[in-house]
């Protein structure tokens, strides 16, 4: 039998309702937990004991009383550390925001509270969300459970690590460069980025911010993929006042049978390679799926530039981030853009653009964005779902030095930039497309890796679905070694 730290959210919440296990004895168990592990990884980095205790004893009332509280009743959670959790500071690892002590809760915790579950601490993530590695100037490092020294991934990295080892029964993240995705990669978890604009992110903000952020979303990782249909549902639908109007449906599967399923597969871009050892691990599934009955096809994909989608990703990408620059910042943006050479299309000189970009031409781009959304929805007029790459391979070493995008990994035995794994992120996240990652299996040297399913716009649920599947079909999470 799984251990109880490493079923499912929808299993340690059926062991409470069918008092097996108390909901203050299950919060107690993953606390003892984080004790025991969370020195060496340093993933949840704020708790909030106390409350979660009485939210526990409040749910145990419940049980006895015969009333349910909803899906996740009594499962305890942790959460990003950018999302506000009453009583607790919400920094996104700047130590300008050290002292921000949250005033109420993200919608999303409000959320999944109503939906049954225990929130009792906040898991780490990078400076203001923008690393694919998870360590800032408050909190420090947080290490990969499958190998210390490996990267987590990021921005959700904490969140990961606490799912892979045991330490919380789900999590909830945010994803606007692969931050959900790539840490469930890295770490072996499920994770889901939902189209864009179903899971309201109020409270996912530092002080004064009020609108929400372009291509960035919120979402689910779980340990497994059921969570993440549970989890999505939980989340989903208009804020409070937008209810008055309207209301959100999920569209359900396209297909519950691996037979019945049409899949496109990419394994490669002209902006990011792929790995060969992961490459196998993808086309494993390919095959596998091809014998299952799937009609499967690794030509057929959009009818899209691939160097364009990337470099327009790019460019959107930092433009969505530019409000968090300081004015100076800006200035330096601005001359450094009016020396670059026309013909540079390098990530450091797209960014900068980017960071800069004149409304008239971010209009261009949202147009070209609005096409390409088009094009995809053409495309799943024939396919169910595409299958790619998470990212370019499985976890790398830890690098805290020097700017991201000069810190290199290994891919094939050669260094290439990190950030050349953005494509994986922006290939359906800039149309605003669901992306779910589930993993795979492990590489020869032991580290876990997902797919990337892809489905089509508010579709969530058939990508959901096909986790589902190879979940119980294919490949389940993995717990890795010593935890």
């Amino acid at each position: 039998m799984t251990e109880f730290h490493f079923k499912s959210a929808l299993e340690i919440s059926s062991a409470i309702k069918n008092k097996e296990i108390s909901a203050v004895e299950a919060l107690r168990y993953f606390v003892a937990r984080m004790e025991k592990h969370n020195p060496r990884l340093n993933a949840i980095i704020q708790t909030n004991l106390e409350t979660a205790e009485a939210k526990a004893l409040q749910a145990d009332t419940a049980i006895a009383s015969g009333e349910n509280l909803g899906p996740l009743h009594g499962v305890p959670m942790t959460v990003k550390e950018s999302f506000n959790v009453k009583g607790l500071p919400t920094t996104w690892g700047d130590p300008a925001f050290k002292n921000n002590i949250a005033e109420e809760n993200a919608l999303a915790v409000e959320r999944f509270q109503s939906a049954g579950a225990i929130i009792f601490g906040k898991t780490n993530v990078p400076l203001m969300l923008a690393d694919l590695q998870s360590f800032n100037a408050i909190y420090g490092t947080t290490h990969n459970p499958w190998k210390i020294g490996v990267t987590p991934g990021g921005s959700s990295g904490g969140a990961a690590s606490a799912l892979a080892s045991g330490m919380t029964g789900l999590e909830v993240g945010s994803d606007i460069g692969s931050s959900i995705r790539c840490p469930a990669h890295f770490c072996g978890v499920y994770g889901h980025k939902p189209t864009y604009g179903v899971l309201p992110p109020r409270g996912h903000s530092l002080p004064g911010t009020h609108a929400f952020t372009d291509i960035s979303v919120i979402g689910p990782l779980s340990r497994s993929a059921s969570d993440l249909e549970v989890a999505f549902k939980a989340l989903a639908g208009p804020e409070t006042t937008e209810a008055i109007a309207w209301t959100f449906n999920a569209p359900q599967p396209r297909v519950r049978k691996i037979k019945d399923l049409r899949v496109a597969f990419v394994s490669s871009s002209p902006t990011c390679e792929t790995d060969g050892e992961y490459g196998e691990l993808l086309q494993n599934l390919i095959d596998w799926l091809g014998r299952k009955g799937a009609h499967v096809d690794d030509r057929a994909r959009p009818d899209l530039d691939m160097v364009n989608v990337h470099q327009t990703y790019v460019t959107m990408l930092r433009a969505a981030t530019s409000a968090r620059q300081p004015a100076e910042l800006i200035e330096k943006n601005l001359r450094e853009v009016s020396e670059l050479e026309q013909d540079d299309n390098s990530y450091y000189a797209t960014m900068a653009r980017g960071n800069v970009i004149r409304h008239k031409d971010w209009l261009s781009l949202n147009n070209e964005r609005i096409r390409m959304r088009s094009v995809w929805q053409e495309f799943f007029k024939n396919w169910d779902v595409l299958l790619c790459p998470v990212a370019s391979a499985a976890a790398f070493e830890q690098n805290e030095k020097g700017p991201r995008w000069e810190r290199p990994m290994i891919v094939n035995g050669k260094e290439v930039p990190q950030t050349d794994q953005l494509f994986w992120a922006g290939y359906n996240g800039l149309p605003g497309l669901p992306g779910t990652s589930a993993p795979i299996g492990l590489t020869r040297s032991g580290l876990p890796v997902g797919v990337q399913i892809v489905a089509p716009f508010l579709e969530d649920l058939t990508g959901i679905e096909l986790a589902k599947m190879l979940e119980r079909e294919y490949q389940s999470f993995q717990a890795p070694p010593g935890y």
